[in-house]
C-alpha cells in the first residue's frame, strides 16, 4: 500500500536530475482488490514519473532564525600601518561586523571613511553588532506589556509602543524606509 507524500503544486527538490521542479500530477496506480493505491508517482513536468523516494522537500533555512549573533572583529587595513594612522582607536586595523557563521560576510567600510572619523564607525560597527538581542529585546519588551497591558506603567506602555514602531520599521519590508525616517526627523525639528 502506498500514501501520497507530496501534493500537487509542492516545491520539491528532483535528487537523479537535481533540480527544484513542481508537483505537477499526483498520479496513484491502483490494482484490483486494494482499497488504496499500489503506488504513486508525481509527475514534475521533467519527462518522466518519479517515486517519493526521488523526491526531496525543502527544508527551513537555519541562517534564517532570529537567534543570530554578529560579532565585531577586526581586519588588517592594507593601505595605512599603525604608524601611519596613531589618531585611530585601534591603530592599523579597522571593525568588521561578521554576520556569518564563517568570519565573513557582513558589514565594513571603506578605509577613507574609516580614517575621516575613525571613533564614530566604531560606534556603529558596536551598534550593528548588537541589533539583534537589541531587536530581541524590544520584541520582549512589547511582548511583556502585550501579556498585561492594564498591569503595565504608563511608562512601560509607552516603551512597549516605540518598541513596536521600531520593530515595524525594521520587519515590514512594505513600509518606505523614507516615510518612517522622515516622521520622527520631523518630530525632531518641531520641537
Amino acid at each position: 500500500m502506498a500514501r501520497a507524500q507530496f501534493q500537487k503544486g509542492q516545491k520539491v527538490w528532483v535528487e537523479c536530475v537535481g533540480a527544484w521542479a513542481q508537483i505537477e500530477k499526483v498520479q496513484p496506480v491502483w490494482a484490483k482488490g486494494f482499497e488504496e493505491p499500489v503506488r504513486v508517482t508525481y509527475d514534475v513536468g521533467l519527462g518522466r514519473e518519479f517515486l517519493s523516494n526521488e523526491l526531496l522537500l525543502p527544508t527551513e533555512d537555519p541562517a534564517a532564525n532570529t537567534g543570530e549573533t554578529w560579532r565585531l572583529m577586526r581586519a588588517r587595513n592594507k593601505w595605512q600601518t599603525a604608524d601611519d594612522c596613531p589618531h585611530h582607536p585601534f591603530p592599523g586595523t579597522y571593525p568588521v561586523v561578521v554576520t556569518d557563521q564563517a568570519d565573513w560576510g557582513g558589514w565594513r567600510v571603506p578605509g577613507a571613511e574609516y580614517d575621516r572619523d575613525p571613533d564614530q564607525i566604531e560606534f556603529q560597527a558596536r551598534l550593528i553588532a548588537a541589533a539583534p538581542r537589541l531587536m530581541a529585546l524590544a520584541e520582549r519588551l512589547a511582548a511583556s506589556v502585550d501579556e498585561a497591558p492594564d498591569d503595565a506603567p504608563p511608562e512601560m506602555q509607552m516603551l512597549a509602543r516605540e518598541a513596536r514602531s521600531v520593530l515595524k520599521s525594521v520587519t515590514d519590508v512594505l513600509a518606505a524606509p523614507s516615510d518612517v525616517v522622515a516622521a520622527p526627523l520631523r518630530e525632531s525639528r518641531a520641537a
